[in-house]
């Protein structure tokens, strides 16, 4: 009789470890990752199984999969055959925090024969011990967004109070230690002098260009930056994008805005979540929405492509109080007769608005009669410009002020490198210290960095606005008159544009002409404000009230905007005939 042979004994199956911590800080510390490991090897060898590859995760939440050792692990599990059949974790929250990822990879793995144990919270396979592996993860699911909402709480009341909750500053910022609570210290933004320049300079390039030269779109100052070697925080080169960023953030004005965004899909926030951090200003009100005016005015959304080349003197920037919506081209007697009439009721009728139709050539007179006699009057201009330039003074002082702790920046830094030079010289330091070098290269890049930026900054103070001058606003006056009495129908209405913004029909016998000063500044400042009045053709933003912000700066916005300063009316009688 033939003996029977005894099977094999079953192989033990291989373990993977994965080990994770949540934050980078815990990583750092060595706190968690070799208690986990310990934990988990001796769990291996009270079960004899052999360990096969450890994964190692320092510093990743697991709310979701984004997580390269994971998705290691997930690729070498899902191997036919797999080169191991656990994959061996502290507790099920160390894989997954997430109850439906949790389940969809738990699933995904046991169809390629791999399973997932935690050495603390131990369940069977059967249908009893999945519904309580189930049950545990959605308690720590719960329990991670629980501990979410509370420490975004603690972050947005630190941030209300002005401290800086982590993560790199703006360029223009250094984050500085303020005070000290118990074990922790708060931190806060300060302005960094040699990033700063830069920020200033950008928008300086927005607005008056290189020298005086005219404002300059994104692209051309991301151009002119990584031409002139003037790199970003990280010493990389602009692009079209972080130059935009940089124009838009708030936080340069002294606001930075924190929790805007949803962390893992980018969506803004509503209003409601946002909360607003005071900090150092780098640039003043008046320059950022200046900027924000002009590239608004550049958005080729804002003003239709057919406003832009329209031969009309006044076209896309008339618009009709009413709905307000653009005022268009309407001709009548066979076109003997030319109106402006309020687009909304020429395409809807009178349920889309009221509207109202205005005699071009009495508009356009009008409009013409009052800005050479009103606007344009030197006396004016000097009255209208004198608060914005006291401003301007006060920040070129501040400028100034600035330039000369740049100088004295670069002055230290060279002075910390000649003491360099001469400890190695004296035998002091040894001239191979690997880290000699790096210390070197770093006093020189602050050293000329600095030299480099208050230059610029010194240039531009000098160039940033002329003197205005009696004589200058007369030229101006008298310059930009006769311009409005040239032929050239298209020169006219881009001087009007570069003048005035928005030409607002109150009622068929009465409009209102609104401008910004700083505009009106900005105008003055292009080639001494004579031989090249119209900058740029300035669309306009069409959506606009009087008390908002936007027209703070207003030149003249009508009476109930600036009461000390009277609006520009152009105003006609029944007839249609222009007022004295």
């Amino acid at each position: 009789m033939a003996k029977r042979k005894t099977p094999p004994p079953p192989s033990l199956p291989s373990a993977a470890l994965y080990l994770r911590v949540s934050t980078g800080r815990q990583a750092e510390s060595d706190l968690s990752i070799p208690d986990q490991r310990r934990q988990l090897q001796d769990y291996c060898k009270g079960k004899a199984w052999p360990m096969a590859e450890e994964f190692v995760e320092p510093g990743n939440t697991a709310t979701d999969d984004r997580r390269p050792a994971f998705q290691r692990m997930i690729d070498t599990a899902m191997a036919k055959p797999p080169p191991f059949h656990v994959i061996l974790v502290h507790s099920f929250s160390r894989f997954f925090r997430d109850q439906f990822l949790f389940e969809f990879y738990a699933r995904k793995l046991a169809k390629n024969g791999v399973r997932i144990v935690s050495i603390t919270q131990e369940v069977g396979d059967d249908p009893m011990g999945v519904m309580v592996r189930q049950m545990m993860n959605l308690f720590d699911e719960y329990q991670s967004r629980e501990n979410a909402k509370h420490t975004l709480r603690a972050m947005k009341e630190n941030a209300r109070q002005g401290f800086w909750n982590g993560s790199h500053p703006p360029m223009g910022y250094r984050v500085v230690a303020a005070e000290q609570r118990g074990e922790k210290i708060k931190k806060k933004l300060e302005i960094d002098p040699i990033g700063a320049e830069t920020v200033r300079k950008i928008y300086r390039l927005a607005l008056f260009g290189v020298g005086g030269s005219g404002p300059m779109g994104i692209k051309s100052i991301a151009t002119y930056l990584n031409d002139h070697n003037i790199t970003t925080r990280a010493g990389g080169r602009w692009g079209v994008g972080t130059v935009h960023h940089t124009l838009t953030r708030t936080t340069y004005i002294g606001e930075h805005v924190f929790n805007s965004r949803n962390w893992a899909s980018q969506e803004l926030k509503d209003e409601t979540e946002r909360v607003v951090m005071q900090v150092p200003p780098l640039v003043d009100r008046d320059t950022f929405e200046a900027v924000q005016n002009a590239m608004a005015l550049r958005n080729p959304r804002t003003m239709a492509p057919r406003f832009v080349t329209s031969p009309i003197l006044l076209g896309g920037i008339c618009f009709c109080s009413l709905c307000g919506n653009a005022m268009t081209l309407r001709t009548g007697k066979g076109g003997a007769y030319r109106y402006y009439t309020c687009c909304t009721k020429a395409r809807q009728g009178a349920s889309g608005c009221e509207g109202m139709s205005v005699r071009m050539d009495l508009l356009d007179a009008s409009v013409i009669d009052h800005l050479e006699n009103r606007l344009l009057n030197p006396e004016r201009l000097a009255t209208m410009m004198d608060n914005i330039l006291d401003r301007r003074s006060e920040w070129i002082d501040r400028r100034r002020r600035h330039v000369a702790d740049l100088r004295k920046m670069s002055t230290e830094a060279d002075q910390r490198l000649g003491r360099l030079y001469l400890s190695i010289e004296q035998g002091i330091i040894d001239p191979t210290d690997p880290s000699l070098k790096q210390r070197i290269a770093e006093l020189k890049s602050q050293r000329d960095a600095a030299e480099g930026d208050a230059k610029r900054a010194a240039a531009a103070v000098e160039k940033i606005t002329p003197t205005l001058t009696p004589d200058l606003l007369r030229r101006f006056s008298e310059a930009t008159r006769e311009m409005f009495r040239d032929d050239n129908g298209a020169y006219r209405r881009d001087l009007i544009r570069a003048v005035a913004q928005k030409v607002e029909m109150l009622s068929p016998f009465e409009a209102k002409i609104c401008g910004s000063k700083v505009e009106l500044l900005r105008t003055l400042a292009s080639n001494n404000g004579v031989e090249s009045t119209a900058l740029a053709v300035p669309p306009l933003v069409r959506r606009w009230h009087p008390m908002s912000d936007k027209t703070k700066n207003s030149a003249d916005a009508g009476a109930q905007v600036h009461g000390s300063e009277p609006g520009w009316r152009a105003l006609l009688d029944s007839n249609q005939r222009p007022l004295a």
